[in-house]
């Protein structure tokens, strides 16, 4: 256990959080996660000898340096609602460099597509940004502070940026209805248009491309990025069809349009601020992935009729214990 490499995780409750802890528990990795409520992390990853849960808060930048002590890998898997992404995931991540920096730690970074804009064209890894958006502007900023502290080697840094995710434990809006709503018959939510190609990627997978990235022998460069784009779905509509057909139910679909998230948006903030991000849903803004698949030739992502049937298993049961089975299932596929 001494010779393993110890990882400190923030955001570990969240969406990719939870799938990159939980693959480097089933490794049997040694895991420190920093979470603000003890009871909903230990209901996440219940019988996990190899786990330490803290509870504090990631803001809390002499708390992050103690936890970082001795960590070769720090993963800042933090996130804030929209609406409080200003004057949060700024302040966070500059606390959170500097908690990596206190024993040169190799810092994890989920990065995005924002801050890329309406690209025309499949995003590469060393793609100029080009927001279009305010928080693509912050996501580039937070990019930069992260290059700069690798450059000026304070710490490394592994950015993956990955497009948009689903599948269990994640909880925001955009997600969790379609797979609460698909067993009971309802209609499945998207905003925009379902009838656009989209890319998105599985957080199982995008776990597992993370964990193999991290358990490289140390690369060379201080600073790196990859993308990883998971799949490519025809259209949401297409993709709901499948949800529909694996939950076993006729399939229904919501959309809200432009009109209808500006007049949500003067009574709920969220909504307010998913509106200059809605050409993520109106286009079909696609990551080149190349390098990652080259890198791991050997990898293949879980078959997508079992990945719906995990994640509606996963909702269905409200937590691990349907993760666990899923994991069965695929074992025996």
């Amino acid at each position: 256990m001494n010779n393993q490499p110890e990882t400190l995780i923030l955001g570990a409750t969240g969406s990719i959080g939870y799938a990159f802890t939980q693959n480097l528990l089933d490794r049997g990795l040694p895991v420190t996660i920093l979470v603000r409520n003890r009871s909903k992390a230990a209901n996440l990853f219940p019988n996990a000898p190899t786990l330490t849960i803290v509870e504090g808060d990631a803001q809390d930048g002499e708390l992050l340096k103690k936890l970082a002590t001795g960590k070769a890998f720090l993963f800042h898997g933090l996130n804030y609602p929209y609406d409080k992404w200003f004057g949060n995931m700024d302040t966070v991540t500059q606390k959170v460099i500097d908690a990596a920096a206190v024993s040169r730690a190799t810092l994890i970074f989920p990065g995005n597509i924002y801050n890329f804009g309406l690209m025309r064209e499949p995003i590469r890894e060393d793609s100029r940004p080009a927001p279009c958006s305010r928080k693509g502007g912050l996501r580039v900023e937070l990019e930069k502070m992260l290059e700069e502290a690798a450059r000026a080697g304070r710490c490394r840094v592994l950015t993956v940026r990955l497009p948009d995710f689903w599948g269990p434990n994640v909880m925001n809006a955009g997600v969790r209805p379609v797979f609460e709503n698909a067993p009971r018959g309802k209609s499945l939510p998207w905003l925009a248009t379902i009838e656009v190609p989209h890319q998105a990627v599985y957080t199982v997978d995008a776990a597992e491309i993370i964990a193999r990235l991290m358990l490289r022998p140390q690369p060379a460069a201080a600073y790196e990025v990859w993308n990883y784009g998971g799949q490519v779905f025809p259209s949401m509509r297409w993709f709901f069809g499948q949800v529909a057909q694996e939950a076993g139910k006729p399939l229904k679909t919501m959309v809200m349009g432009r009109f209808a998230i500006r007049l949500l948006g003067l009574f709920i903030p969220v909504l307010r601020e998913v509106k200059e991000m809605l050409y993520l849903y109106e286009n079909a803004v696609v990551m080149d992935d190349t390098k990652v698949r080259q890198a791991f030739p050997d990898f293949r992502e879980t078959p997508l009729h079992l990945a719906i049937r995990q994640t509606l298993d996963w909702f269905a049961a409200g937590g691990q214990t349907a993760a666990n089975r899923g994991k069965t299932a695929a074992v025996a596929s």
